[in-house]
């Protein structure tokens, strides 16, 4: 091993930006072989460090896993919850919802991949995170839903839930097949198929009285 190199395995930096490059390189790693064909020593070379730095920071191959499921979660929580509160339209809110699934498949490298096709979906802490996760979706996309419309509460979760599953199936879909038309034009036509949906439903007017409490006149 040249010495240049061996200077590059021993560098030091600053714990968090020794554990964002190591992520980085567990992406990499985890996203083409998957979960299970991966090994540490493979993320230890693509981060260009040895073993016990890799270690240093993640015990194990699942803790290792685990941190980058939570990033990218939080990530599309996030995505998803701008695009929520993007716009006091209530379309305009429809098209920002689904096209922040696009956005989410077509960045970081096939992270989504983690969440959406990840190999380890039987490991109990891995599908308790994207349970969470789909369930947080639904729900904040239902509040905005029940704001919205007239709908009861229990179908505002139903259709939440729908519409990210919905979504994040069409944002698939659209990369599976080469991404033939620009993400703004595949995200515009999914988002068009949501609106013709929920856009269907009356809306609820501000200074409405409360709808649907038993006893009120």
């Amino acid at each position: 091993m040249s010495s240049h190199a061996t200077g590059a395995r021993v560098q030091r930096m600053p714990r968090a930006q020794r554990r964002a490059q190591l992520l980085g390189a567990a992406l990499t790693v985890f996203v083409s072989k998957g979960y299970h064909a991966a090994a540490m020593e493979d993320i230890a070379d693509e981060a260009g460090v040895s073993k016990p730095v890799l270690y240093q920071h993640f015990p194990g191959k699942l803790d290792l896993y685990l941190a980058l499921l939570d990033n990218q979660c939080d990530h599309l929580e996030t995505l998803v919850l701008e695009a929520l509160n993007s716009s006091e339209d209530h379309e305009e809110r429809v098209y920002a919802t689904v096209r922040a699934f696009f956005t989410f498949v077509a960045d970081e490298g096939g992270a989504f991949r983690l969440i959406y096709e990840s190999d380890l979906t039987n490991e109990p802490q891995v599908r308790h995170r994207i349970d969470a996760l789909e369930a947080q979706l639904g729900e904040a996309i239902a509040q905005r839903i029940i704001q919205d419309t007239t709908l009861p509460l229990e179908l505002a979760e139903m259709l939440g839930l729908a519409m990210s599953g919905a979504a994040q199936v069409m944002a698939r879909t659209w990369l599976a097949h080469g991404s033939q038309f620009p993400l703004e034009v595949a995200a515009q036509a999914a988002g068009h198929l949501a609106w013709r949906g929920i856009g269907s439903f009356p809306v609820n007017r501000m200074g409405d009285p409360d709808r649907g409490t038993p006893g009120q006149e």
